[in-house]
């Protein structure tokens, strides 16, 4: 018996920090949610469980936000799922040979990667300039759109639409315009999507700490679109493993239902609030947290 009337509250607001978190980033928030539910001696393979159908909660609840935006680019998205499926099946099948300690280790060597990616992740304003000068030959036609600049005047920019399938267009509030990009090297994007899903269905973690840096810097999407993208996706990542931890009996249905609570609020107020944020400062805060939870790991398993 794991939730008790005085801990239960500390699940949801794990929840829901792990919500926000997994809103603005698109990872899904299980790079957090997991270390947290250790802190309550919850075995690992719970964890790994329970942060599984966290997940897809909180792609069910920023998903559909993202979509009405026209951020999330829901055809690169299929595409890439085709791949991340199927590692995520077989990352789910290999975690049942595993042990705790093993899963753990693992888990730990990721974070440090993912650490380092968010650290040197390129800002919104200078992805969106590179997805400007990747789009430039997209279309023969163009046509002129007014801009504000952050100084109050007023300019003129030629705006191509995408003419392929997978290329995606949105507005973005803060830039005060509208972002066109193009899809480059789907190869790329493919392969790292079968490693994310793999990881994803063996350590619960989504797959998204891997998809955005790949959709960003493999793909050339602006990152505001690759977060969202993500978001669109780990939520079918994560249920095609969640039914082989369903099977071996690991999803704890007090502790899910509590965490799932709050990251269905957290990611709520994430995606309300993700499109007014700097990515640099953000992202680099959450560098040094992702290190302070790997030197955790490392200290849990060898020491």
């Amino acid at each position: 018996m794991y939730v008790t009337p005085l801990n239960i509250w500390f699940f949801i607001a794990a929840g829901m920090g792990t919500g926000v978190l997994g809103a603005i980033l698109g990872t899904g928030g299980g790079v957090f949610l997991i270390p947290l539910l250790l802190l309550f001696q919850i075995p690992m393979k719970y964890a790994v469980a329970t942060s599984i159908i966290s997940v897809v909660a909180t792609s069910t609840a920023v998903a559909s936000v993202n979509v009405e935006r026209g951020t999330a680019n829901m055809r690169l998205g299929m595409t890439l799922e085709i791949a991340t499926s199927l590692g995520a099946i077989a990352g789910g099948l290999t975690a049942g040979w595993l042990s705790a300690l093993v899963l753990e280790t693992l888990f730990a060597i990721v974070l440090l990667p993912t650490a380092v990616l968010m650290w040197r992740g390129v800002t919104e304003s200078a992805a969106s300039a590179s997805a400007d000068s990747s789009g430039a030959a997209i279309a023969p036609t163009a046509s002129l759109h007014q801009l504000t600049t952050d100084h109050g005047s007023t300019e003129f920019a030629e705006v191509r639409p995408p003419t392929t399938a997978l290329a995606g267009r949105y507005f973005d509030p803060r830039l005060g315009r509208e972002v066109i990009y193009q899809v480059e090297r789907l190869w790329a994007g493919l392969g790292i999507s079968f490693i994310a899903g793999n990881l994803s269905g063996l350590l619960g973690i989504g797959g998204g700490v891997f998809k955005v840096p790949a959709l960003h810097l493999a793909c050339r999407v602006p990152i505001k679109a690759a977060a969202a993208t993500s978001n669109f996706m780990i939520g079918v990542t994560a249920a095609a493993s969640a039914f082989l931890y369903f099977g071996r009996g690991e999803v704890r249905p007090a502790l899910t239902s509590a965490v799932v609570v709050g990251v269905i609020i957290g990611s709520a107020v994430g995606s309300r609030i993700s499109p007014a944020l700097q990515g640099r400062l953000v992202k680099r805060l959450f560098a040094v947290l992702l290190v302070g939870v790997a030197v955790q790991m490392f200290v849990r398993v060898f020491g």
